[in-house]
């Protein structure tokens, strides 16, 4: 089930299960339901990772795009979206999907501000080497964005959740992007069996040797806040189950 956003006075749009700011402690009125903050969470990486061109958006090689076309496109998706929504989604959002320059962000210069997604992309865009993410996922406008270096410390382990069906040709073939640009790792099991969820009820979760891909001069690339990014994983880095279920 998707938490409502709700809006503390002083510390911005959050999301909690009891309704009250992580911060003060207030209980605020609900500005986005769970089912409609879903709605529009799913609209908007779809816009920003698969079919920019669907909705009127043009993305830049870097797969930025202008933050008021995408706001303009929400609105026009649905009737009972407000500008104030489309913040609210993207500065919590509990994966870190989206980065926002500008106001909410890091000033671009141009006084407009941009958006794009932080990964998942399937059309064809260049991200460069750092992810820009939100630190602190409890309140929008207390969190500080930062970016985090290729090269910044990534777990020994990493995870990929998947459906038992696909065993035999990760077996033969390792992790490929299939429709995305790249393989997406997890920073914990539980996260990539949510991913797995996607797949399969009962989904598997591989373990991935990070240290030795890293040993190896193979790239990862911290995207969000659990979520790792890499051309592809060989088989001989994947801890795969050797029977089937």
């Amino acid at each position: 089930m998707t938490e409502p956003i709700r809006t503390c006075a002083a510390h911005g749009p959050y999301s909690s299960a009891d309704g009250r700011c992580p911060v003060c402690d207030a209980r605020s009125g609900v500005l986005l339901s769970g089912d409609r903050r879903r709605q529009l969470s799913k609209f908007i990486s779809g816009a920003l990772r698969h079919f920019p061109e669907d909705v009127g958006l043009e993305l830049d090689e870097r797969g930025w795009t202008d933050y008021e076309a995408l706001t303009d496109a929400v609105e026009w998706k649905y009737d009972w979206a407000e500008p104030r929504h489309v913040p609210a989604v993207i500065a919590i959002d509990p994966k870190g999907r989206f980065e926002r320059t500008g106001a909410g962000g890091i000033d671009d210069g141009t006084g407009n501000g941009l958006v794009r997604a932080s990964y998942g992309h399937s059309v064809d865009v260049e991200l460069e080497s750092e992810a820009l993410y939100a630190s602190d996922s409890r309140v929008g406008s207390a969190a500080t964005h930062e970016t985090e270096p290729t090269d910044a410390p990534v777990p020994d382990e990493l995870y990929h959740g998947t459906a038992p069906a696909n065993l035999a040709s990760i077996r033969e073939d390792g992790l490929r992007p299939m429709s995305r640009q790249q393989v997406h790792l997890s920073g914990s099991r539980e996260a990539a069996r949510r991913v797995g969820q996607r797949h399969a009820n009962d989904p598997v979760v591989l373990v991935v040797d990070a240290t030795a891909m890293l040993a190896d001069d193979q790239c990862i690339t911290k995207r969000g806040r659990e979520t790792y990014t890499t051309d592809a994983v060989a088989p001989e880095y994947i801890d795969v189950p050797v029977t089937e279920s």
